[in-house]
């Protein structure tokens, strides 16, 4: 099709003429969407027209749109997105007017921004809405949650449609026939469309709300059927209402919906429902379109009518003389008057015979009609019982497919009910088994609880046996006694004594009976005793070894803790000695980074001064850059300093934030002479003088960092504005319009932040897993020091993660705002320095990922060292700074973007500052639990140990020296491979660094 044809037709059904579109013109433009495949021609043209200042012709577009909506190709919906906002605001602004076509245009306009927005979101649904029950399931995925989500969409789309039916029928005068005007006409015409959408939307809802109820319960979707019952009452009232206008008796059939709603609550009553049919006749479809009849039927029509006056002629005059029926000689008895008389007779039959053939037209008109007519009704009915044909064949679908899901489920359930019984007869199995333990416990202890009953027997025993003994021994004593004070009294009283000698005859056999049995006793005892004395024996003689010993013993200790207390002197001293020389030591390596920060400023500034010297091509950019490095790098000092200030013992981050400011400062000073070269004279001299003045400001911060001295003294407020004169020079010498055709660098940025955010996925799942197997693994104190360092990586990698999103919505919107008309990719190769400095930034996120992972695997198997793991998340906070500082560089300072992605670089340093300080722990955590045990070391010992730390000490700083030269050359070679790397100009000795390479310098 013709574009121009097109564009005329468009042209002809949008204008400002109060009269219904006509049906030619739209059918034309819905032809050349499907021509064209899209709508382009037709927004084209519509953008010209004056929408917003006439109101009848932004409703007659509204009504072409929602006939390419429904009819027209499918690429229509993806064009027309672009002018959802423009659709919105011209709907707020046809909203003020409360009379005429301001408040129709309004509704109309939330209409169609509603239909678009259901379409884009439920791309299943084609533009007419017209899907089978198969389909309609297939699009809420079998899910409920989709489903009740796609009811709640109809619903919102349902109200809409319902607005504007009701809204137009409101603003017209129904007291008199306006559907016959050409007024009403232009308002009833766009609702030929609103009743097409509307039957089928309240088709879909009924059958979404029975599946509803068939999952969920009555009370869980009260809301729905209280809103879809609110829509029913509306629309059948509607639908009455239009079928009584003459209007559109002739256009569409619209159906009637029940008497009353379906009951939801009933699950048999969704058969009983009939789906409602709009009927369009094809003769009918066209409001300018008129029932007229083809010139071939006219032409049949009157050959008819034309046999049946000769026949009657023929009757009357006779055949002969209708062969010649004014050959009025060949009739001799007839006269002139009586040819008179007959001629005006045949005239007036003549007459007569025509409105016969007037009311024989008129006639065949009306049977045409109502034959038409009743082939529309028949077509109708023909195409309700195909749907209700369509349903039942869904239905029995629907129950076949439930009749297999049944004997699913039967099947299911008898496996399960043998099952079932294998696992009881294991349970009773189970059930013996135990019982058989259970007897054998008992057994078990029963046995256990004699045995303790005879251990204690046993016990007690032992106890009355020695008892026993005890007794023996004391009456064998008493009785020994008593034989001899017998004896003495025997002695001095033998004389007094005979008279009862014969008395004390029968005692003493007596007493010898027991005797000897005592002396039975008497001499087992004995035997015990001899084995009793032999083991006292051996007792004394261990004794007075043992004796001997333990003044040995105390000897030596008198020796060894003379020799401790003047180890523990030599150590005091030492340790004083140590103490002093760390703090010298300290104060030296602030002293000499100082130093020599102030020497590489100082160079700088002496290059200033000889600029035939400076053969590297600079630009404005990488000055900007350079800057805003410096400015991080400040904020950062001063957090250092502070922090030394407050703890002394921890200088490592105060000497990397002055050699990062150093080489940062030379570098932006290279940078800002490099530029000047390339500038005006008068700018030019001017930031060679910002330069100047920014390099003296930083020599007299450097010199007040002292160690004596306080925060006050450290101001670098000076710094800050000449670095601020230095950013508003830079800006003014930024080139304008560059033409730089590079157009691979915009997909390469996305593939570069794509592969970036991969990484920091790949590295965070890493850090999981090494977690998992040290948690299966280690134990201990390696086990909480794993748990933290891998615990901090891992929400540094979160944190990273953060950022780079921040980082893309800041990037999208720097190139939506900055584009233009233009595409990304045009934007991202007119600024390919700024794209450049993106990419490198995102390379080198992800490479630190990766290296800081690798550095973590190693710590966690002990083969690694805590420092490598320091370094490397300092070097990702290095790379997320360059992220960082290259995406700012073209964002507006207010943009709530910026806002975030600054929020997420502090949550970056903060991560890499726990991670540092959870590998400081671990670091001094492991090292206290391998820490030497000088309890047991003599002085010797412990002098050799301490000659093999010095050594050790020697070695250290002689492998320090070494490591820092090979830095140094290992930074050389850096800057010349990142030059290679970001395409500097060829034939330059000495290429400007990125920020990466400028944040890299650090310890």
């Amino acid at each position: 099709m013709d574009v121009s044809k097109m564009t005329v037709s468009i042209n002809k059904a949008i204008n400002t003429q109060e009269v219904a579109v006509k049906e030619k013109h739209a059918r034309t433009c819905i032809l050349g969407t499907h021509h064209e495949k899209g709508a382009q021609t037709f927004w084209s043209v519509v953008n010209r027209l004056p929408l917003s200042s006439n109101a009848v012709l932004c409703w007659k577009f509204c009504h072409v749109f929602h006939k390419l909506l429904r009819d027209g190709h499918p690429n229509v919906l993806k064009d027309s997105l672009r002018y959802r906002n423009e659709l919105s605001d011209m709907s707020r602004m046809w909203g003020h007017l409360s009379e005429g076509y301001g408040q129709l245009c309004s509704i109309y306009l939330k209409l169609l921004r509603t239909k678009m927005e259901y379409h884009t979101k439920n791309p299943r649904f084609p533009g007419n809405l017209q899907m089978s029950d198969r389909q309609l399931d297939e699009a809420g995925e079998s899910d409920v949650n989709n489903f009740f989500q796609l009811t709640v969409e109809m619903f919102d789309y349902l109200e809409c449609e319902l607005n504007l039916f009701q809204t137009v029928f409101n603003s017209l005068d129904m007291s008199r026939s306006v559907s016959v005007t050409t007024a009403g006409q232009c308002r009833l015409a766009p609702l030929i469309q609103v009743i097409l959408d509307c039957s089928h939307l309240y088709d879909y809802t009924v059958k979404l709300l029975f599946k509803l109820h068939s999952c969920l319960p009555a009370d869980t979707l009260q809301g729905h059927r209280d809103r879809f019952m609110e829509q029913f009452t509306k629309l059948k009232d509607l639908f009455y209402r239009s079928s009584n206008l003459q209007y559109f008796k002739r256009l569409i059939q619209i159906p009637q919906l029940p008497e009353n709603p379906p009951n939801f609550l009933r699950a048999s009553a969704l058969s009983e429902h009939i789906s409602p049919v709009v009927v369009i006749p094809a003769e009918s479809s066209s409001p300018d379109s008129e029932p007229v009849l083809e010139k071939d039927d006219l032409m049949d029509m009157d050959a008819s009518q034309q046999n049946l006056f000769d026949n009657k002629f023929d009757d009357i005059f006779g055949s002969s003389f209708s062969s010649d029926p004014f050959n009025f000689n060949s009739q001799n008895g007839v006269n002139k008057d009586e040819k008179d008389h007959l001629i005006e007779r045949l005239y007036r039959e003549i007459s007569g015979l025509k409105a016969q053939l007037e009311n024989m037209k008129t006639e065949s008109q009306r049977v045409v009609l109502q034959l038409k007519g009743r082939i529309s009704e028949l077509e109708a009915e023909l195409a309700e019982q195909q749907h209700l044909r369509q349903q039942a064949a869904d239905d029995c679908e629907f129950l076949r497919a439930e009749l297999d899901e049944l004997r699913r489920q039967r099947e299911d359930t008898e496996k399960a009910q043998r099952s079932l019984s294998e696992i009881e007869r294991k349970a009773q199995a189970n059930e013996q088994r135990y019982s058989k333990l259970k007897e054998k416990y008992s057994e078990l202890v029963q046995n256990h609880a004699d045995l303790l009953r005879k251990n204690a027997e046993v016990t007690k025993q032992v106890s009355m046996a020695r008892q026993a003994q005890v007794d023996l021994e004391r009456e064998k004593k008493e009785l020994e006694d008593s034989l001899e004070r017998i004896s003495d009294q025997g002695q001095r009283k033998t004389q007094e004594q005979l008279e009862v000698l014969e008395s004390l005859k029968q005692e003493l056999a007596t007493s010898q009976r027991e005797l000897q049995v005592l002396q039975g006793s008497l001499e087992t005892s004995a035997q015990s005793e001899a084995n009793w004395a032999a083991q006292i024996t051996e007792l004394e003689k261990e004794r007075d070894s043992l004796v001997s010993g333990a003044a040995h013993r105390e000897e030596e200790l008198s020796a060894l803790q003379k020799e401790l207390q003047d180890t523990q002197l030599k150590l005091a001293s030492t340790e004083e000695s140590m103490c002093q020389l760390v703090k010298d030591q300290r104060k030296m390596l602030l002293v000499g980074s100082r130093k020599a920060a102030e020497q590489v400023i100082q160079d700088a500034l002496n290059q200033l001064e000889e600029p035939p010297l400076i053969s590297c091509a600079g630009s404005a950019d990488h000055l900007l850059s350079a800057v805003m490095s410096i400015s991080s790098c400040i904020e950062q000092l001063d957090k250092s300093w502070s922090q030394y200030l407050a703890c002394p013992e921890d200088i490592s981050g105060l000497l990397h934030s002055i050699t990062l400011l150093a080489h940062l400062s030379s570098d932006a000073i290279a940078h800002g002479a490099t530029t000047s070269l390339r500038a005006p004279p008068e700018p030019a001299d001017s930031l060679t003088e910002a330069c100047k003045q920014y390099g003296r400001e930083t020599l007299t911060y450097l010199a007040s960092l002292e160690e004596e001295g306080t925060l006050e003294n450290a101001d670098s407020t000076a710094m800050r504005n000449c670095l601020s004169k230095i950013k508003a020079i830079g800006e003014e010498l930024l080139p304008r319009g560059l033409d730089i055709k590079q157009e691979e660098l915009g997909d390469l940025v996305d593939k570069e932040m794509a592969a970036t955010s991969a990484a920091i996925a790949t590295a965070t799942a890493r850090i999981e897993e090494m977690l998992s197997k040290s948690r299966a693994g280690d134990t201990g104190v390696k086990l909480e020091v794993n748990e933290r360092i891998l615990g901090s990586c891992t929400g540094l990698m979160q944190a990273i993660q953060v950022l780079i999103m921040a980082s893309k919505d800041l990037q999208r919107e720097i190139v939506e705002s900055g584009r233009g008309t233009a595409s990304p990719k045009e934007f991202y190769a007119k600024n390919s320095r700024w794209t450049e400095g993106l990419i490198s930034a995102s390379k080198a996120v992800g490479w630190g990922a990766t290296v800081m992972v690798d550095a973590a695997d190693l710590v966690v198997q002990g083969r690694g060292k805590f420092e490598e793991l320091m370094v490397c998340s300092h070097e990702i906070a290095a790379s997320t700074a360059q992220l960082v500082a290259a995406s700012k560089v073209k964002a507006d300072k207010d943009s709530p973007n910026l806002a975030q992605l600054q929020q997420a670089s502090r949550g970056v340093n903060q991560a890499t500052a726990s991670v540092v300080a959870s590998t400081i722990s671990g670091k001094s955590q492991i090292e206290e639990t391998d820490n030497m045990d000088f309890s047991s070391m003599t002085l010797t010992q412990i002098k050799r140990q301490e000659m093999d730390s010095q050594v050790r000490v020697l070695e250290l700083e002689n492998e320090l020296q070494k490591e820092r030269q090979k830095l140094g050359e290992l930074r050389k070679k850096h800057y010349e491979l990142a030059g290679v790397a970001e395409g500097w100009e060829e034939g330059t000795e000495a290429s400007p660094p990125t920020l990466q390479e400028a944040v890299t310098e650090k310890e």
